[in-house]
């Protein structure tokens, strides 16, 4: 099992930036796929950006063209830049790594953290 950190939440104004971090632990980080998701109040949780260990990426519609995912494998992290930030974008946002040792496939996640979008 892998230890995941996020940090960056916080409070902005509509239109506005921000970029979250995820620290992973361990030695599977460069072979392991990440991911952000976040759940809204009242609403199921939904996939934002993923990054696969080789670099591929891919969104949610929703945020084509506003969010960015990366990581760096030297430092054991993943971040997801937010720029135009919407009222709707009012989540908690959490890291996931899914990686495989051996013949099992493991899935953990991190605690999360709040990302409120005043207008």
């Amino acid at each position: 099992q892998v230890q995941l950190v996020e940090s960056g939440g916080g409070l902005v104004q509509a239109g506005g930036s921000l970029r979250l971090s995820c620290v992973v632990s361990g030695p599977t980080f460069s072979s392991a796929t990440i991911a952000w998701y976040r759940r809204a109040p009242g609403k199921q949780r939904e996939l934002v950006a993923r990054i696969t260990s080789g670099g591929n990426t891919n969104y949610a519609d929703s945020v084509k063209g506003r969010f960015t995912i990366s990581r760096d494998n030297a430092k054991n992290t993943v971040d997801l830049q937010m720029t135009s930030l919407k009222p709707e974008d009012t989540a908690v946002y959490s890291c996931n790594a899914q990686y495989w040792r051996g013949i099992y496939k493991y899935d953990d996640w991190g605690q999360g953290t709040q990302v409120t979008v005043s207008s």
